[in-house]
Parts: structure tokens; C-alpha cells; sequence
């Protein structure tokens, strides 16, 4: 876990940053979102949310409470699992092609920053849903 002298440190530097040099919080990633297919960093214990509600990264908009129902659903068609990648694509991952392994890695990347609960690097329909309401955040 960060220690809370951690995250405060961070959450000024984060400020400072985004003020001198105009960056959006959509642009504010973690390695591991950059490659996932080498970092696991910061990891799934690194406080996204709070730095979200801090206006200082990217979150989605949605209940978590309400949307866990879908998690381990894994009833989506072909379209929605491909329309889940294009998502991670337009929010700022590396696209992948075709390379089951690959992909694994960049869904537990999303899962590590968004769904922090469950990372196994299946698309289920939670995943989906928060992808598609993060396009909605921007």
C-alpha cells in the first residue's frame, strides 16, 4: 500500500505538472498502461480514484456498487469484446494485434486502473461497461 505521505506528495507534484505544462488528466498514465506487456507499476494498490476525484487523472463516471453485478459475466459477442479494445485504444492504450498473450496484458493493465478488485484478463461485462463510460469521461 502507499503510505498517505506518498499520495499527498503525489498529488501535488500531479498538480504542478498538469498546471505548468497544460496537461489533461486523460494524459496522466502509469507504466503499465504505457506497457503492459513489461510493468505491472504502480500496480492495482495505487490510488487512482482518489487521485480522479481530485480532478487529476482520467475515471469513469459509474457506481461501482452497481456495476460489480456484471463482473465475470462473460456473455459479450465478438463485436463488444472488439469494441472494448478500440475503447482501451481511444482512452490512451497501446493497441495490440491479435496476440492472445498480448492482450491478457493490456486487459489486466485496464483492470489493475479501473477494476482493481478482480485482475484476471478476461473481458467481462463490467470491464466493458466502464470502458465504454470512460469515453464518455474524456
Amino acid at each position: 500500500k502507499f503510505s498517505i505521505k506518498q499520495i499527498v506528495s503525489i498529488m501535488k507534484l500531479l498538480k504542478h505538472l498538469k498546471k505548468k505544462y497544460k496537461i489533461d488528466k486523460r494524459y496522466i498514465l502509469g507504466h503499465s498502461d504505457i506497457s503492459p506487456d513489461r510493468k505491472k507499476d504502480p500496480g492495482e494498490k495505487f490510488p487512482w480514484y482518489k487521485l480522479a476525484k481530485n480532478n487529476l487523472c482520467l475515471w469513469h463516471k459509474l457506481d461501482q456498487k452497481s456495476i460489480k453485478k456484471y463482473r465475470k459475466v462473460f456473455s459479450l459477442s465478438k463485436k463488444q469484446k472488439k469494441r472494448f479494445l478500440d475503447n482501451l485504444v481511444k482512452i490512451g492504450y497501446v493497441k495490440i494485434h491479435k496476440n492472445s498473450k498480448d492482450i491478457r496484458y493490456l486487459i489486466k493493465a485496464f483492470q489493475r486502473r479501473f477494476r482493481n478488485e478482480l485482475i484476471n484478463g478476461k473481458i467481462d461485462k463490467e470491464c466493458f461497461l466502464i470502458s465504454n463510460n470512460l469515453l464518455i469521461s474524456k
